[in-house]
């Protein structure tokens, strides 16, 4: 995979945060462009954070979700994951020379200014807000994707339109392949970005 056409997608894993990374993937994906997640891998036996830093050299690119860090209930840890992966990825584009001084990155937030109670040290820094939006999020990220990486990519609507497209197409697909409505859902990262993947392959 090349280190110029890599994203690397830091977010969080819940069930709730699905709406919103099924879009993220397919708009990095759609406009050419690879994921690079940690879910694309499930070998127990490798350390996170090693995959985490290999993940993050390997790409150019990387978008970070932080709009889980704060607690949603009484007695429940901030979600630090995320802003310590931004960190990494910040580092290497510092500290490392060469290519990985051109890495850039997104980072997003549900709601506008709260992550600076959390991280003050990314005031005044260009932060996108997806307001637990799908169809916002494939803005952003197109936006971002087409800016930074000098495209003429197709509007946000299109991606949008395609992205549902490809969920009835994939949807009809998996029930041939004998996949219940449960198993559809459960559909690991991995192999849902094969889908992706072979569905817009077709449309290039």
């Amino acid at each position: 995979m090349s280190f110029d056409r890599n994203v690397f997608v830091n977010c969080p894993f819940d069930e709730n945060y699905k709406l919103l990374l099924e879009p993220l993937l397919f708009t990095i994906i759609y406009l050419q462009f690879t994921p690079r997640i940690a879910l694309e891998r499930l070998d127990s036996g490798e350390a996170r954070i090693s995959k985490i830093i290999s993940l993050i050299t390997e790409s150019r690119y990387a978008i970070h979700d932080l709009s889980r860090l704060r607690a949603e209930r009484v007695g429940e840890f901030y979600r630090l994951n995320m802003p310590f992966e931004l960190g990494v990825d910040v580092g290497c584009r510092l500290f490392k020379q060469g290519r990985w001084s051109t890495k850039k990155c997104l980072v997003l937030e549900a709601e506008p200014f709260r992550y600076q109670a959390a991280l003050s040290d990314l005031s005044n820094s260009d932060i996108a807000v997806h307001n637990n939006n799908p169809v916002e999020i494939v803005l952003q990220v197109r936006n971002w994707l087409s800016n930074e990486a000098g495209l003429l990519a197709p509007g946000p609507t299109h991606v949008w339109e395609a992205f549902l497209e490809f969920l009835t197409d994939n949807y009809e697909k998996l029930k041939q392949r004998g996949f219940s409505d449960e198993d559809v859902k459960r559909l690991p990262v991995r192999e849902l970005m094969t889908c992706m993947q072979e569905w817009c392959g077709r449309r290039w």
